[in-house]
């Protein structure tokens, strides 16, 4: 895809006099001076004069330093990036009505790329969100069109052969973060799943190809989540949910609840979040696993947690807790296996964490390091963050710097916003401890790392 140059950023680069290497400088002192770190490189500059995204974090730090060397105010806008300054217009759901609809925006969303989104920010009306989750809470089934003319018949093996891609893609996201399969995935998802939903099947395949096809689709959301491409995220979210509703997988469509819960939650839309977490815990009852209605507690009281509800979310993970200690007692799908006692002890180490339980969150966050698979990369490395966040509020800064050198070893090849946004919040917390040598060593590695991760995009 062709980028037209940002002309803003040239012309306000060239009244400053400033090079690319020499504004790449001038960030970096500037992430330094707040506590923080960048790796930006003489690279990324010219990357953004090409036209390419750039991070909000970022974009502050360079509208920063430019307006220092003029002498006057410049905002993110002036250099031709979203303006956080000004208010975010809510973006609409457009949930699909028909079965069409929704195979139809699926096949547009594949055309869109996840790299460079326009912004972090992502702002749902009440009233439209609130819509689409009744739409799906009442909704009839639409049932399998089975035996239909179509230029191709197939069976089950197909629907195998999906749900392994989905598995496969599945393990390189928690392992490498959504930046990395993202392209390959939507590319499979759009000529090998969509079109094989037009073809000829019975009823059970039809509906294994239903179910499989969501599978994808919300790996699809997942990893432009992970990307911080929240509005493609979101959209490819309702889209799932509303593939769910074609086969009445009540257990599928609550844990995408689940899912724009997480999401809600992780952009401070706390209220959101709640009655997105609720309302899958209430769809699901009577039509899940008790391993998925753990996970839906569990994302009830993440959500609980951050908006400062102790008695609540205290009730939400106490039920996640007892939902979970049934969790054998059920055949699970395949979507459901990650989530094992660690990945619930991640969770529930999030929460302790929110609700400055220090002693709880440092306790949790050090059993979910203790016992999560490796394999799960992407988690290991948010519950050491965890932990590290934990143990610094808790006093002990050496036990912190350490853990979150550990994460970073861990996690320099993750290609996720949102592992790097958990570093440069433990960055701005620890930030106060600046000239302490363990923590200057610290900063000095995430630099490389970033650097690391800027020269593999090349």
């Amino acid at each position: 895809m062709n980028r037209e140059p940002n002309a803003q950023l040239i012309a306000v680069m060239a009244e400053a006099q400033v090079s690319n290497k020499g504004l790449a400088k001038r960030m970096r002192d500037a992430a330094d001076q707040r506590g923080t770190t960048l790796g930006t490189t003489h690279i990324a500059v010219q990357r953004w004069r090409d036209g390419a995204g750039i991070q909000p974090r970022t974009a502050a730090i360079m509208a920063h330093v430019l307006g220092a060397k003029l002498g006057r105010g410049i905002t993110p806008g002036d250099l031709g990036f979203f303006d956080h300054t000004q208010p975010t217009a809510p973006q609409p759901i457009g949930y699909p009505t028909t079965v069409p609809d929704a195979l139809t925006m699926l096949e547009d969303l594949t055309q869109q790329r996840a790299e460079t989104p326009a912004s972090d920010q992502l702002v749902i009306a009440d009233a439209d969100l609130s819509s689409a989750v009744l739409s799906w809470m009442i909704a009839r089934p639409d049932g399998i069109q089975a035996d239909k003319p179509a230029h191709q018949r197939i069976g089950m093996r197909d629907v195998r052969a999906i749900r392994d891609a989905a598995s496969m893609f599945m393990q390189l996201d928690f392992k490498y973060g959504g930046g990395h399969g993202h392209k390959a995935l939507r590319h499979y998802f759009r000529h090998e799943v969509l079109p094989l939903l037009d073809a000829s099947y019975s009823e059970k395949v039809g509906t294994a190809l239903f179910g499989a096809a969501a599978e994808v689709s919300q790996l699809l959301a997942w990893t432009a989540y992970d990307t911080g491409n929240h509005k493609l995220a979101h959209r490819y979210l309702t889209s799932t949910l509303r593939l769910s509703q074609v086969i009445d997988d009540r257990m599928f469509g609550s844990r995408i609840l689940g899912n724009l819960s997480h999401q809600a939650n992780y952009l401070g839309n706390h209220t959101q979040a709640i009655q997105l977490a609720r309302a899958a815990v209430e769809g699901a009852k009577g039509r899940a696993t008790p391993r998925a209605m753990a996970l839906n507690s569990a994302m009830e009281a993440r959500a609980l947690s951050n908006a400062g509800d102790p008695i609540a979310a205290g009730r939400a993970m106490n039920e996640a807790e007892r939902h979970f200690e049934r969790a054998d007692t059920a055949e699970d799908p395949a979507w459901l296996g990650y989530f094992d006692e660690a990945e619930l002890m991640g969770e529930l180490c999030h929460c302790f964490r929110d609700l400055q339980m220090h002693r709880e969150a440092v306790e949790q966050a050090q059993r979910a390091v203790d016992t999560t698979d490796p394999k799960y990369a992407r988690t290991l490395g948010f519950c050491r963050l965890v932990l590290a966040q934990s143990q610094l509020l808790h006093g002990e800064l050496e036990a912190a710097v350490t853990t979150a050198s550990l994460a970073v070893d861990g996690g320099d090849t993750l290609q996720s916003t949102r592992f790097q946004r958990y570093i440069t919040d433990f960055q701005a917390k620890v930030s106060t401890h600046a000239t302490n040598p363990a923590v200057a060593a610290f900063n000095d590695q995430v630099r490389d790392a970033l650097a690391r991760l800027e020269d593999d995009d090349e």
